[in-house]
């Protein structure tokens, strides 16, 4: 520094304190933080406007460059460096990890560490791209040589052999692969609805690609991610595509696909008997009660005919049933006759009605397929007290050819599982003509696949080779006792089982005394002896009404009129650069057509509909760009990168600080029920799906997911708290009433987030004690508190506890798969354990939520803003009448993906109106408290979604610049995508 005046000083001074934090130079001025530059301007006592005149381009800053370097031991980046670069990269990172930002982040760090400058942007991605194809090229040569014999090659070459096609590929709703050969295609092609016919035609694609001999431990040591990618490959590329690459990156990529999809239509088998046992059941049932409601009238005041008969018969001695009995009865004869046919419909005989209605549609129907299941999946379990069911099955594939034979044979042993008793029991055991009690065998065959149905949604049994369906012990940490203390740390539990129980037992034991000792100032809460439960809540007061939202939301109207909604969007993309990761950093004609796709899909138009619009771009051209650039990661990440622009963007004077919490909730849509997702759902009186929405409390939704009508809301919730994958830190989920679940309560707790219910039929809740003995405690609150909370079940079980949270947060397992375990009709101990935490958690929730009005209408303002939202999705979705028109599993997940992209983008472009208008002081003192509590970005009524799509990338709204948030890197990682936006 020595030696140095003015600029030239606190120029230096500037590039030594950036160089020393990003571990590189900055490109200008503009990179440089006001405020750091006035911290620096006063540690060298140049005043900052000086920085002004310094001379960024000349030999100054070349000089000043090369002294810092030698000051701090770093070097340019040689030919040499590169190469080394390169190959660490290669083997280090790109065999894991293939998404190139994500190696540039890897390589950055590896500079720092090395001491070299970062290249420039061209430069890097050179380098990331050279990494990833080196790394491919060594892993798919060693998997091919080592692991697949001749034949098996030599069959997956075929798969895409033969004259050139039409590469025009699925895209759009198409069935995927219809230029390819028949084998592939089949393989590809989506399962259709719940039937005979789709389960035979599953087991026909499982059957060809089990024939062309892949070991199953193909990847075994392979990242997933990594497998998903090459999938991803083979699945987008068409044959003619995939003929064009070396052969063993060819026979890789086509073997993932062939890996993936063994997996996937096994777990399509299971549940499709899963499903298809359900329906024989309820079908059954179903023709039964129509034909008994037929010939059944409900007989009504049974207890005054009893009353009248006691009487009549008590009252004359003498006299026929016809003198006597009949007459003392309104109707006669006749309601004698409908009062004993109802007793005998709604007694064993309708039971037993039921059940040999289901085994005639199981015998003439559906047996032939669940046969043929048990010669092609392989099911297994862990608990022996469910042996007898998996012998069971072994039974029923010994005998399924055995002709029309009725029983089992004398001397055949016949496993004995719970499912034979009850009402079965008297079907399943006849006796033959000799009078020997026997098995029935087909009775014993539909008992043993309601057995297996039963097990396998609680996956107590598993089934080989299959993925959701897969043995769930395989989905936990196998290194987690290795790794423990790590595990409890990331978790921030204590290591100690008593130091968590006495955390959790101290906050129960103050929560409630808080609520008993505030019990008389309260005037909203009573507790007291009564039928219809013990607590009663009066709602709270309505609050103060914004009065100005109207006029400033006019006012946005007024100085940018009706924007199209392809606008809003377009402007979201060139702001934020959410294209970037999927286009690269010049195709303008791959970002358009790429924005017109997204448009099509969120609005629900459909490609074609989009492709009529004035904008040069044909409907091929989309369909091929949603087929080879738009993948389900890469919208995910366009939402993220729009939201975290979002939340950069935000003026904390006008929207306070970073919110932690979140509203969820499903929505439900129609959908095209040709296929084994779409399911009826009774709530909402029609089939369809359910896509589960966080959205955070200034209404940006920050996660979607598609689920089935009978998923867990639970699991739904907690897998977007946990994997929503923004900048934002989730600390509460605001829930409707599906997340008053004790097992939510208590996996949230081991997962550090609050679970904030409305809370249903609050006024039968009960509160847990924490203490056992203690009778007296909490006087005011004895009406409605119950047992003390088991805490020994708790201690015992607490590593396992942990174990599966670890699970969860490290995403070994899904929530679903974890939760399926946890269900009454498990007996797991770790269950019970989880319970009791959910218990006493739910105990400490419900207690503040009594106390304080203020988290009564927090949970309420939560829920109101995820209304809203589904209120915006029913307007941008607006085509097709809001119904899915796709029974391909991943379109319909495109739907969503681009529906939330579409709102995000909303949300975020109206945020930057609303900041224009609001910074202007007239427009800001019109706020009242009750405005800014009310104000929300999510409006729509200055937006179009209707009409002719005309998109022009070179005409803007006119907005404030606004400042872009970078990726996540880890500490100490130079931060190089700014300089590349710079």
């Amino acid at each position: 520094m020595s030696g140095k005046r003015g600029a030239t000083r606190l120029g230096f001074a500037v590039l030594l304190k950036f160089y020393t934090q990003y571990g590189r130079f900055p490109r200008n001025r503009a990179e440089l933080p006001g405020e750091a530059v006035e911290f620096v301007a006063r540690q060298v006592q140049v005043p900052a406007s000086e920085l002004e005149s310094y001379d960024w381009t000349g030999r100054t800053v070349e000089y000043h460059r090369a002294q810092i370097r030698e000051h701090l031991g770093f070097r340019e980046c040689s030919v040499a460096d590169a190469e080394k670069l390169t190959a660490y990269l290669a083997e280090h990172v790109a065999h894991t990890e293939r998404r190139p930002e994500q190696v540039r982040v890897e390589l950055l760090v590896r500079c720092r560490e090395e001491s070299i400058e970062p290249p420039t942007s061209g430069r890097c991605d050179r380098i990331v791209g050279a990494a990833l194809r080196a790394a491919e090229e060594s892993l798919t040569a060693a998997l091919v040589s080592s692991r697949l014999t001749v034949e098996s090659i030599e069959r997956i070459v075929a798969l895409v052999a033969g004259a050139d096609q039409d590469d025009a590929g699925p895209a759009g709703g198409g069935t995927e692969g219809e230029d390819a050969p028949p084998v592939l295609a089949k393989v590809k092609e989506a399962p259709g609805n719940v039937s005979l016919e789709t389960m035979l035609t599953e087991i026909d694609k499982l059957l060809a690609v089990r024939a062309i001999g892949l070991p199953r431990d193909l990847f075994i040591d392979v990242a997933p991610k990594v497998v998903a990618g090459w999938r991803a490959r083979a699945a987008m590329e068409s044959p003619s595509h995939l003929r064009t690459h070396p052969v063993a990156l060819r026979v890789t990529l086509l073997a993932a696909l062939l890996h993936e999809r063994e997996r996937e239509i096994t777990d399509t088998l299971v549940e499709l008997l899963i499903s298809t046992v359900h329906r024989i059941g309820a079908r059954a049932e179903k023709k039964v009660t129509e034909q008994l409601i037929n010939a059944f009238k409900k007989v009504s005041g049974k207890e005054n005919i009893l009353f009248k008969l006691a009487e009549a018969s008590l009252g004359t001695h003498e006299g026929t049933v016809r003198q006597v009995v009949f007459p003392a009865v309104s109707g006669g004869e006749a309601t004698l006759r409908e009062l004993v046919h109802e007793f005998k419909t709604r007694g064993p005989v309708y039971r037993r009605t039921v059940q040999t209605m289901l085994k005639a549609s199981y015998t003439n129907h559906y047996r032939r397929g669940l046969i043929r299941l048990l010669d092609v999946l392989e099911f297994r379990s862990s608990n022996h007290a469910h042996r007898p069911v998996i012998e069971a099955l072994a039974l029923v594939a010994r005998y399924a050819n055995a002709g029309n034979t009725t029983y089992y044979p004398l001397g055949e042993t016949v496993p004995v599982h719970k499912a034979m008793g009850g009402d079965w029991a008297e079907v399943v055991h006849r006796a033959d003509k000799r009078g020997r009690r026997r098995v029935v065998r087909m009775v014993y065959e539909v008992v043993a696949f309601q057995a297996l149905r039963d097990q396998l949604k609680c996956k107590e049994i598993w089934v080989v080779g299959a993925d959701k369906w897969r043995n769930p012990d395989e989905g936990l940490p196998q290194d987690f006792e290795a790794r423990r203390a790590e595990n409890h740390r990331e978790l921030r539990k204590p290591l100690d089982a008593a130091v968590f129980v006495d955390e959790v037992r101290e906050q129960m034991t103050a929560e409630l005394t808080l609520l008993n000792d505030g019990m008389p100032k309260l005037s909203w809460l009573d507790i007291a002896e009564r039928k219809s439960g013990a607590i009663r809540l009066t709602a709270a007061e309505a609050q103060p009404e914004p009065r100005n939202l109207r006029g400033i939301k006019a006012e946005v109207q007024r100085r940018w009129g009706i924007v199209p909604l392809v606008d809003m969007l377009k402007e979201a993309v060139l702001r934020t650069g959410c294209l970037d990761a999927v286009t690269g950093r010049s195709p303008e004609v791959l970002a358009e057509r790429l924005l017109l796709v997204i448009y099509a899909y969120g609005t629900n138009t459909g490609i074609k509909a989009v492709a009529s619009g004035g904008h040069g771009h044909t409907e091929d051209e989309l369909r091929y760009v949603r087929r080879r650039y738009l993948s389900a990661e890469a919208a995910r990440a366009i939402a993220v990168q729009i939201a975290n622009a979002t939340f950069a963007a935000r003026s904390t004077e006008l929207w306070g600080q970073g919110s932690t919490a979140v509203a969820s909730d499903s929505t439900h849509v129609r959908a095209y029920d040709q296929n084994v997702f779409t399911e009826w759902h009774s709530r909402y009186g029609g089939r369809g799906v359910l896509i589960y929405w966080h959205v955070e409390k200034k209404s940006l939704a920050i996660h979607s997911q598609l689920i089935n009508c009978t998923a867990s809301e639970v699991a739904a919730m907690i897998e977007g708290a946990m994997r929503h994958g923004t900048t934002m830190d989730v600390e509460a989920n605001y829930t409707d009433s599906h997340g008053q679940s004790e097992i939510g309560f208590g996996i949230t707790r081991l997962l550090n987030f609050d679970l904030l219910p409305r809370i249903k039929r609050i006024n039968k809740v009960k509160l847990y004690r924490p203490v056992a003995g203690e009778p007296d405690a909490y006087p005011q609150l004895a009406r409605a508190l119950t047992r003390p909370i088991r805490w020994e079940l708790i201690a015992q079980q607490y590593d396992q506890m942990i174990k599966y949270a670890t699970a969860i947060r490290t995403r070994t397992a899904s929530t679903e798969a974890i939760l399926r375990r946890f269900t009454r009709n498990a007996s797991h101990p770790t269950y019970a354990a989880m319970l009791e935490v959910g218990r006493a958690q739910k105990t400490i929730v419900v207690a503040r939520y009594l106390r304080l009005r203020d988290l009564q209408r927090e949970v309420e303002e939560g829920l109101n803003v995820m209304e809203s939202s589904n209120g915006a999705n029913s307007v941008i979705a607006y085509g097709k009448g809001g119904e899915i028109a796709s029974n391909r599993r991943d379109e319909q997940e495109m739907f969503v993906l681009c529906l939330r992209i579409l709102q995000s983008a909303l949300v975020y472009v109206n945020t930057l109106m609303l900041q224009d208008i609001l910074s202007e002081p007239e427009w800001a003192e019109l706020l009242t408290p009750a405005d800014r509590r009310g104000l929300t970005p999510l409006f729509w009524s200055h937006v179009s979604p209707y009409g002719e799509v005309n998109l022009d990338m070179d005409t803007r709204l006119d907005l404030a610049a606004v400042k872009l948030p970078g990726p996540r890197v880890p500490t100490g990682a130079p931060d190089q995508q700014s300089s590349e936006r710079a």
